[in-house]
């Protein structure tokens, strides 16, 4: 979980463009791209920094990405107060 930023970020932005591979079902049966296609690509893109390239895979990551940021950012702060929690519970069973 904490590796996972890092590794996103160590990785090159155009990793992900242009693989010629379409998962999205809307997109293999109706050709109609929906409101999420592009959005992996646009979240790496705005893990570079890379904010034009980033919209223009889908203007919605302006939202999207920062509410990753955010939950990423809580279950660390969650994981950082178990983890204290335990060590707490670990001193008192020592004593």
């Amino acid at each position: 979980m904490v590796m996972f930023p890092i590794i996103l970020w160590l990785l090159p932005s155009n990793i992900m463009d242009d693989t010629g591979v379409d998962i999205c079902p809307s997109k293999l049966f109706l050709d109609i791209e929906c409101l999420g296609c592009g959005m992996t690509r646009a979240v790496v893109h705005m893990h570079h920094a890379e904010w034009q390239d980033a919209i223009y895979y889908n203007n919605a990551v302006a939202v999207v990405y920062p509410a990753l940021v955010g939950i990423w950012c809580l279950w660390m702060y969650k994981a950082w107060k178990r983890q204290q929690r335990f060590a707490d519970r670990d001193k008192k069973i020592a004593v």
